[in-house]
């Protein structure tokens, strides 16, 4: 009987789980099958120890943030206005005060384009760097064949094996459009060994990790006793022909239950231990109830104290924290209506606070320099405010979806600061100059993490998969 981790599933972990391959799937940890990356794969100097990527699902308008057009027509340049930024020569929008004093340390990359208009396809080409289209098809959801997020990679190629935390984790909720979880958030051909720790929203009462932790009935001591018992049990049945194999699913097995029995996990959970001054810092929530999304006007009152976690996680050693802008159907910055006023009011007052205090925070703590930070959404939005480019469409003051030219954000792990990459013509519809492509972002991120492009991933099929298809940015590079 197989037993696959269902992420959206509340029922706590049962004691007869416990023993079974599947049961440590539960927490991300299920035993994958596949063949291993070549042991000849190129190591860089890692520039980067950690990963925080702030995924801004939904598309940005970079036009209304970062890369505003002042001389542009009005349709254009839409109604915000840019205020300087403590980088020279660089504004953004006036409803990002904060982030505008962090500018100095940050680099923006505001000439990524691609030509995938669809949200679940380009979510996947944002957090794999590979192409969603494959035989004449998107990639609209999870698969098995899909190509690894950074998360899973990094934890395959580069654990931390002295260290008692998940490798990689997902905050807060695994995020969904149409009816499909979004794909490039689980481990694909790597298997489900290799998928995030979902460890929910942080900001809520009485916040626990879901599936972290044993039941009730299951004390630690119980659980040592079954783990004696299993490797009884394994050295019974004989070690296989592929003894790195046989290495692996003990590595994989020691750590799921090095995870049920970490109190070294549960106090990287623990934000009780932050000051309150730095919570508030980082926005607690203003709201009881969260079941109005951010494009209703319900704000994101789970956003700084998920990006405080973040921080606290990559501290105690977690490889990879990916931060979702919003909670599981939210998709926030898809502004089809209303782009101005949910930008305004329900939107970058949460974001604005919430990154910027991630900066600043890893700036004073001494973490910037080997914490590579991206923020990136899948796409941008339309040059022209009206103009309808998807089915969902936009209203006279919303923008539709536009890949064809949108922005990034890069911070600390060896990436200069206050470098500004490429340019967008005009109307910001199309890269001037120094076009750059998400295969390229892809390269840029792993290579500030110590990996070559050229590094081959096996999937099931002893199929070879090089780790980047683009070129780095050479010149973000210190």
């Amino acid at each position: 009987m197989s037993f696959r981790a269902d992420f959206n599933s509340p029922e706590p972990l049962l004691r007869r789980d416990l023993l079974r391959v599947g049961s440590l799937g539960a927490v991300g940890l299920a035993l994958p099958d596949v063949l291993r990356a070549s042991p000849a794969a190129e190591r860089k100097t890692p520039r980067a120890r950690s990963c925080i990527l702030f995924f801004l699902e939904g598309g940005p308008a970079h036009q209304d943030l970062w890369d505003m057009k002042p001389e542009a027509p009005a349709e254009v340049r839409g109604i915000f206005r840019p205020i300087d930024s403590s980088l020279a020569g660089v504004s953004v929008c006036e409803h990002l005060p904060l982030l505008a004093r962090q500018m100095h340390r940050l680099t923006l990359v505001r000439s990524v384009h691609h030509r995938i208009v669809d949200h679940n396809a380009g979510t996947y080409y944002a957090l794999t760097g590979r192409s969603p289209l494959v035989g004449g098809r998107l990639i609209l959801g999870d698969e098995p064949e899909n190509f690894p997020p950074y998360g899973s990679v990094l934890a395959r190629l580069s654990p931390r094996s002295e260290v008692r935390v998940p490798e990689f984790v997902h905050l807060p909720d695994v995020m969904s459009n149409n009816g499909r979880d979004l794909p490039g958030q689980r481990a694909g051909f790597l298997g489900p060994a290799f998928d995030p720790l979902v460890a929910g929203d942080p900001s809520a009462p009485d916040y626990k990790v879901p599936g972290l932790g044993l039941p009730r009935d299951v004390p630690a001591l119980r659980l040592s006793q079954r783990r004696t018992l299993l490797d009884q049990l394994d050295g019974a049945a004989g070690k296989p022909a592929d003894e790195s194999r046989w290495r692996d699913m003990e590595t994989h097995y020691a750590r799921a239950f090095s995870l049920l029995s970490s109190d070294e996990t549960r106090q990287a959970f623990d934000l009780s231990r932050e000051r309150t001054s730095l919570r508030e810092r980082y926005g607690l929530p203003d709201r009881v109830d969260r079941s109005v999304e951010a494009r209703k006007f319900g704000g994101l009152p789970h956003l700084g104290q998920s990006m405080l976690l973040a921080r606290r996680l990559i501290e105690s050693g977690v490889r990879l924290v990916t931060v979702c802008t919003g909670r599981r159907f939210d998709q926030t910055w898809d502004t089809h209506r209303n782009n101005f006023a949910l930008l305004k009011e329900s939107i970058l007052p949460y974001a604005d606070r919430a990154f910027s205090a991630l900066i600043d925070d890893l700036a004073e703590r001494g973490m910037l320099d080997d914490t590579l930070v991206v923020a990136m959404g899948e796409f941008g939005r339309t040059p022209k405010v009206g103009q309808v480019t998807s089915g969902a469409g936009a209203d006279a003051a919303g923008r539709d979806h536009w890949p064809h030219c949108y922005s990034i954000l890069l911070a600390g792990g060896g990436i200069k600061p206050g470098v500004v990459y490429g340019s967008s013509d005009s109307f910001a519809a199309y890269p001037k100059n120094n076009p750059v492509t998400p295969e390229d972002i892809a390269a840029t991120v792993y290579q500030a993490l110590g990996l070559s492009s050229e590094t081959v991933l096996h999937d099931p099929l002893n199929r070879p998969h090089a780790l980047a298809l683009g070129k780095p940015i050479g010149e973000l590079f210190g």
